[in-house]
């Protein structure tokens, strides 16, 4: 039987860095082709949906979450990856609207007894305000190579293999697109 894996990207594209789950999540798909026996993967962004997918979740072995965190003590950039199960005391997940109900929605699925195993890759965000941009700030981009390795190496652990098809890629251009969607 096939294991369905999906990479989820959380977040609100209208505000910055806020839409980095999904424009890194856009980003993988466009920029690496990925490939393992006996696995499939799926990349779709989630965008604020929240409790909505936990249908969708649902449906998957392993889930990959890419999101914004909030963390004590951390800075603009900084990237924290963990299993839902064991969230780091320093992280608080709830930075914005978009986090909180992200975090309900994981807790919901879980006490109805069928949540997958989840992976959350998330890096603090410099959180704008109400101003709307497709802009992301320049310190998350000094440390998305950070986030977009950890999101690699955690599809490896899992047995994929990839390979670039987009060496050129630019995440600053995927986040100006992500409105459309890939």
């Amino acid at each position: 039987m096939l294991k369905k894996v999906l990479v989820l990207g959380v977040g609100n594209i209208l505000f910055g860095d806020e839409g980095i789950g999904v424009h890194l999540c856009n980003y993988l798909k466009l920029k690496y082709a990925f490939k393992a026996d006996g696995l499939s993967v799926e990349f779709i962004d989630g965008g604020t949906l929240a409790n909505a997918l936990i249908p969708l979740i649902s449906e998957y072995d392993e889930v990959l979450i890419l999101d914004c965190v909030s963390a004590e003590g951390g800075n603009v950039g900084d990237v924290y990856s963990f299993n839902f199960k064991a969230i780091p005391n320093v992280v608080q997940w709830a930075g914005s609207a978009h986090e909180v109900e992200m975090l309900q929605t994981l807790r919901l699925h879980e006490m109805m007894g069928d949540l997958p195993n989840v992976h959350v890759i998330g890096i603090v965000p410099y959180v704008i305000g109400h101003d709307t941009t497709f802009e992301l700030s320049l310190e998350l981009l000094k440390s998305i190579g950070v986030m977009e390795e950890e999101a690699l190496s955690q599809l490896q652990k899992l047995g994929f293999r990839y390979e670039i098809k987009n060496a050129n890629l630019d995440l600053q251009e995927v986040a100006n697109l992500s409105y459309k969607g890939f």
